[in-house]
């Protein structure tokens, strides 16, 4: 999925803010637990406060995801 987000990633550059998170880092285990993690690849749909909006587990297709931002 990550060609896909990097695709997103460019064509929201401005509106959209994109952060990656490294799964197997320790030091993120505290907000992974806050997230809910469970299972790669996920990604999640934020707000300006950080508040989770939506979460996407699994494969899904660009226009998907593309329709929630």
């Amino acid at each position: 999925m990550a060609p896909m987000v990097h695709g997103l990633e460019a064509e929201y550059s401005g509106k959209v803010k994109f952060s990656y998170l490294d799964a197997d880092d320790p030091n993120t285990d505290s907000f992974q637990r806050t997230l809910g993690f469970a299972y790669q690849p996920e990604l999640y749909l934020l707000d300006g406060d950080g508040n989770v909006l939506m979460k996407f587990i699994g494969f899904y297709i660009r226009r998907s995801i593309k329709k929630h931002l």
